[in-house]
């Protein structure tokens, strides 16, 4: 993918406050910041969605991670750091690593619909709508892989 973002940041076209860099990934300031420090990393070779990346470089981005975290925490005076995936804005898998000033930092807007201090907890799953989700997901690990 030629026009990909992320493709270009990662083969050095476009900017980017590199934070991290080796032949596989590249870790990257947010241009958005959810707090300072909000960094992107990407795998330099094109996958649409976290679960295309093959296994050993999922592994990679979350050693990155990992030690981004260990650094994160006392330079921004944290008690912990975030690493998720989302993949909305852009196709190309990207995790963010987020040092968590406030308990809402990455909570979902539509809980946030009334501010972030009325926060309300979704409503929970009933008993037997969680065991019936559980036993689906177990048997999809049991299928042969997609």
């Amino acid at each position: 993918m030629t026009d990909c973002l992320f493709c270009r940041i990662a083969r050095g076209e476009l900017p980017a406050q590199k934070v991290y860099e080796d032949s596989h990934i590249l870790a990257f300031l947010d241009l958005y910041p959810i707090r300072p420090g909000h960094t992107l990393i990407i795998p330099k070779t094109h996958h649409v969605w976290f679960e295309d990346l093959p296994e050993d470089l999922a592994t990679r981005i979350t050693g990155c991670a990992q030690r981004l975290a260990r650094h994160m925490k006392p330079l921004y005076a944290v008690e912990r750091v975030s690493l998720f995936y989302t993949g909305i804005h852009l196709a190309h898998a990207h995790a963010h690593v987020v040092p968590m000033h406030h308990i809402h930092d990455v909570t979902s807007a539509i809980y946030l619909a009334e501010g972030p201090d009325r926060y309300a907890v979704p409503p929970q799953l009933r008993p037997d709508r969680m065991a019936a989700e559980a036993e689906a997901l177990r048997a999809a690990f049991s299928a042969p892989a997609m």
